[in-house]
Formats: C-alpha cells, sequence, structure tokens
C-alpha cells in the first residue's frame, strides 16, 4: 500500500488522469484505542488540469473498528464518500500535487463524533438496584444517636 499519493502534472493528459488505489492507514497519524482504521483508504479519483487549476473528484473510503458510545461493544463501519471533490492552484512551476493530506482531511472531518453500532442501539443495560444492606443499620443508627 502507498502512504502518499501525489499527481505530476505531467502525467495529466488533455482528457485528464484516472487514479485508483489504497492509502497504508499511517497516514492517520494516530493511535486510538476507540477508534482505528483498517483494511486502508481507498480511492478512485479524476483529475483534470483546467487553466491554473488542478480539479480533483472522485469518491474514497475507509473502514474503521470503533467502541459503540452507547453500549462500548466493538463494530466496524465505513466511511464513504461517493462526491469527493478538491481544487489546488497550479502554475508552471509546479511538478505535482500531494493528495493525502486533503484525502485524510476529508474522512476525518467526516467520522462520526460518537458512533453507534445501530441506531436504535439500547446502550448499557441498567441493573437492578438491589436493597441495601440491613446488616449495616445498626451502624447508621450509631450515626445518628
Amino acid at each position: 500500500m502507498e502512504t502518499e499519493l501525489n499527481v505530476y502534472l505531467s502525467e495529466v493528459t488533455d482528457d485528464g488522469l484516472e487514479l485508483s488505489g489504497t492509502l497504508d492507514d499511517s497516514i492517520y497519524g494516530f493511535e486510538d484505542e476507540f477508534l482505528k482504521p483498517f483494511a486502508g483508504l481507498r480511492y478512485e479519483l479524476g483529475v483534470l488540469h483546467v487553466g491554473s487549476e488542478l480539479l480533483v473528484r472522485g469518491k474514497i473510503e475507509q473502514d474503521f473498528e470503533a467502541a459503540c458510545s452507547r453500549c462500548g461493544e466493538d463494530f466496524d463501519f465505513t466511511v464513504k464518500i461517493p462526491d469527493f471533490t478538491a481544487s489546488f492552484a497550479v502554475d508552471e512551476k509546479t511538478e505535482f500535487v500531494e493528495l493525502t493530506t486533503e484525502l485524510r482531511e476529508c474522512i476525518l472531518l467526516t467520522l462520526p463524533t460518537y458512533p453507534v453500532c445501530r441506531e436504535d442501539c439500547p446502550g448499557i443495560e441498567k441493573k437492578e438496584e438491589k436493597a441495601p444492606d440491613s446488616r449495616w443499620d445498626a451502624l447508621d443508627d450509631l450515626k445518628k444517636g
């Protein structure tokens, strides 16, 4: 898997350039016990060079393992962005445009703040409240007296 995605302007023809592949999970650069990316960031992108602009459009997706914010159970989910769009200013001195940061940020901004395993997750089961232990009543009486 790649760790960086660069578009070299010399490779972009008048018809554009099609890119597809997978970026390594290390692009996120974070270690979190409750949220972990896996299987790499998958992308299918079209690149066009229009005047002084490089236009990138396509779809990206990333799988994550998370702990449900309601019940605490682990579950997997996929962030899918079917309409990724980014624009980069370029000139005759521009050799390449680095896309990794833009792809990573788009995925991170789409992550749910409080991931849940399913919309109707009831959360942690409430346990029945037990009656107080009557053996402590004598001590409670001493405290009052």
